[in-house]
């Protein structure tokens, strides 16, 4: 039995018993808007909820087109060569690096394997960009 249902077998009753009570009958009417309020925001609240499943599905599908992420291998990149199935790999895919386009001054974060095989394009503009790194550099990481 929904809160509406039960204020309007209160409300039942006491016409039933022919209460004539002022304060009452306020009480009973305030339940019923209340009621009312209630089942509004929970049709509202499942309406919510319906959207944010298919907003989920949606972003989970951009996700697999965009990442394409492989089972097989650990890297978070495709066309990695640093052969993650093997146990001789020296790369860490786990470290993550930002680096600036110098074309369009966007802040790439890029993982091991891509710094290993020292180039990329951006995937903002297109730019092919190449990186070195130092040994210093590695130390410190």
């Amino acid at each position: 039995m929904t809160i509406a249902e039960k204020v309007a077998h209160l409300k039942g009753l006491m016409e039933g018993l022919n209460c004539d009570d002022k304060v009452l009958n306020a009480i009973v009417d305030i339940l019923e808007d209340l009621a009312y309020d209630v089942e509004d925001v929970q049709d509202a609240l499942a309406e919510v909820g319906e959207q944010v499943e298919l907003i989920d599905e949606d972003l989970e599908a951009l996700e697999n087109d965009y990442y394409e992420f492989d089972d097989d291998c650990d890297c978070c990149d495709d066309d990695c060569d640093c052969c993650c199935d093997d146990d001789d790999c020296d790369c860490d895919c786990d470290d993550l690096y930002e680096v600036e386009c110098p074309a369009c001054g966007e802040v790439i974060c890029i993982d091991g394997c891509i710094v290993d095989e020292g180039e990329m394009d951006c995937p903002n503009c297109g730019e092919h960009l190449e990186f070195e790194m130092d040994e210093e550099e590695e130390d410190e990481e």
